[in-house]
């Protein structure tokens, strides 16, 4: 069976294609159509999907929507109805847009679909499931686990903020939930926008912010803010808060409290709003300890899956780990809405058509995340003539060796191999690479290469094997999931990839499923007796994650990357025409 899942009109959207339940494609658009977090009609990512497999839309045999329209529309009325005469102006900015589009969104679908497809009854095969269950489906389905607990945190779905999931074999079932206006990544969201960062895009500059403050407005935001039930249940005091009604997350009584208004975007970065950052997180971390703590007394799994945007907060994940009240988690790599699409087809799949379920020996059913375009050798020639790009061709072994020894020689390289990755994380296939022992290299790459705040951390990406001598972390972190401490007898040796509270969001490399990223760092580790390099996405700030050797050599031509390596060329700066750089300022 072939099942198309859709993401798209919210946040991030995506298309996955599922053939007898495994992941072919997963793909984001943004990294298509290069509009960060683009929500239009993923018409690139299906595109992508049917050609790659030589199919046309006439032979899928259902596209699900990950979620339903009707409910949020519900969700929307009955909030702004409930707070009236508050939130006017919002509603009437709103009203327009879903009673033309949203509202009726079978209707739109089935027309951006009829461009796929010869026939006429192309709707009759359209199914929609709700978002937290798209959520949840995308956390168990393509985890390693026969059973588990699932924990989806996100904004709101329909109606659902937070909602918990059993999942056996081929079902999964929606147990309990907390529902709008009671959410924790809105409230994380506040702060996100209180603190000057964009919200549904700023979440993580907050949270890489938090270890430079102290947590001194916990209690404020405990006593006043969230009322935190020992279970982890909660709700949200609507007082300081206008994303029922208004256009903005907070409002005046929340500026009150804080002593002063939202910090402007451009406005240098103080104390204060550290500080803030520190609390929330503190806040978010206790709230999640709670529910994980409870929800393992009280269901029997001892698997727990993650899954929604409150789970792309890798700091709390790892806290989870270290807890110890589950033996695994696996958090799903595209956690936020781009993750809803390959949710919708297992849905579809598993619940609506009853397909079994069945995982690969490893237990590994995302591919190690590389679900998206790679290029042959020849295509990658052909992109590279067209730019006139100076290059020289290598084996596969003097690639490796001369790209190990340029990081190690304190040289930025690009790096771009195989298949593309899904989700916001770079894994070792579009990605920017350098030494982590450096001590100037987290700086250089803040402001010349990735052209962000200073603040901003690096990840490592560690040999699989040699995890647990640098870290304190047993287990696999592949998606770079969770964040640890480093060991403390190593960590002046990695200053580029050591956070201000001494941590570092890990990446387990296994030659399993990325085998020549493996064999770099292993190169690496033999010239400098180190198993880990730096590894951040390949894109500067407000740009998403390079798609294709183009994107690739603009980039490259546009920062102060030394070198790129795409598949088996190795491209160095110093021989490209300079006027061929782009400008990003």
């Amino acid at each position: 069976m072939k099942i198309i899942g859709l993401s798209a009109f919210y946040h991030d959207s995506a298309a996955c294609l599922l053939v007898d339940g495994k992941i072919v494609y997963a793909v984001q658009e943004e990294r298509f159509s290069r509009i960060k977090n683009d929500s239009a009609f993923p018409h690139r990512s299906l595109s992508f999907c049917l050609e790659q497999s030589n199919l046309n839309l006439d032979q899928i045999d259902a596209v699900i929507f990950y979620d339903k329209p009707f409910l949020k529309f519900e969700r929307l009325l009955t909030t702004y109805v409930a707070f009236a005469p508050r939130g006017f102006q919002s509603f009437m900015k709103s009203m327009p847009l879903w009673l033309k589009d949203k509202l009726f969104l079978k209707k739109l679908l089935t027309k951006e679909l009829g461009k796929y497809s010869s026939k006429s009854s192309v709707g009759e095969k359209l199914l929609f499931s709700e978002h937290h269950l798209s959520h949840a489906a995308s956390g168990f389905f393509p985890s390693p686990f026969k059973d588990a607990t699932v924990l989806t945190m996100d904004g709101v779905g329909e109606w659902a903020t937070t909602s918990v999931a059993q999942g056996e074999d081929s079902q999964l079932k929606i147990i309990k939930e907390i529902s709008f206006p009671h959410s924790l990544g809105l409230l994380y969201s506040a702060f996100t926008f209180y603190c000057g960062f964009k919200v549904n895009s700023g979440e993580y500059k907050l949270m890489g912010l938090a270890p430079y403050g102290q947590p001194i407005y916990k209690r404020e935001i405990l006593d006043n803010l969230i009322d935190l039930k020992a279970d982890g249940s909660f709700k949200i005091n609507q007082e300081f808060f206008d994303y029922c009604t208004g256009l903005k997350m907070t409002n005046s009584k929340f500026n009150r409290l804080f002593d002063g208004p939202a910090r402007e975007p451009n406005d240098p970065m103080s104390q204060k709003y550290m500080d803030m950052a520190a609390s929330i997180q503190s806040v978010t971390e206790e709230v999640v300890l709670r529910i994980t703590r409870s929800l393992r007394i009280e269901l029997p799994s001892e698997n727990l899956c993650l899954a929604g945007g409150v789970a792309l907060n890798c700091v709390a994940n790892g806290k989870i780990l270290k807890d110890g009240a589950y033996e695994n988690i696996w958090v799903q790599p595209a956690a936020g809405d781009a993750g809803g699409a390959v949710g919708a087809a297992l849905v579809a799949h598993h619940l609506y058509f009853g397909g079994n379920r069945t995982r690969p020996q490893d237990g590994n059913v995302m591919g190690g995340g590389f679900t998206g375009p790679e290029f042959t050798n020849d295509q990658v020639e052909v992109s590279l003539r067209k730019l006139d790009a100076k290059y020289i061709k290598l084996s596969d072994e003097e690639l490796i060796a001369l790209s190990a020894a340029m990081i190690n020689e304190g040289k930025v390289l690009g790096w771009f191999q195989g298949a593309m990755e899904f989700g916001p994380r770079a894994l070792g296939n579009r990605s920017i690479l350098a030494d982590a022992r450096n001590p100037n290299m987290q700086s250089e790459l803040n402001l010349k290469i990735k052209f962000r705040e200073g603040f901003r951390p690096f990840a490592p990406s560690v040999l699989a094997e040699h995890a647990s001598q640098w870290f304190d972390f047993e287990g696999d972190s592949p998606y770079m999931m969770f964040v640890a401490p480093v060991n403390s007898e190593v960590k002046n040796e990695l200053p580029a990839v050591t956070h201000v509270d001494s941590s570092a969001r890990i990446q387990t490399v296994h030659k399993e499923t990325n085998p020549r990223f493996h064999k770099l760092i292993s190169k690496f580790n033999e010239l400098t007796g180190c198993p880990l390099i730096i590894n951040t996405s390949f894109n500067v700030r407000g740009e998403p994650i390079v798609c294709t050797p183009e994107d690739a050599y603009r980039c490259f031509m546009g920062t102060n990357i030394d070198a790129l390596a795409i598949g088996n060329y190795l491209l160095k700066k110093a021989d490209q025409d300079p006027a061929k750089a782009r400008s990003y300022k």
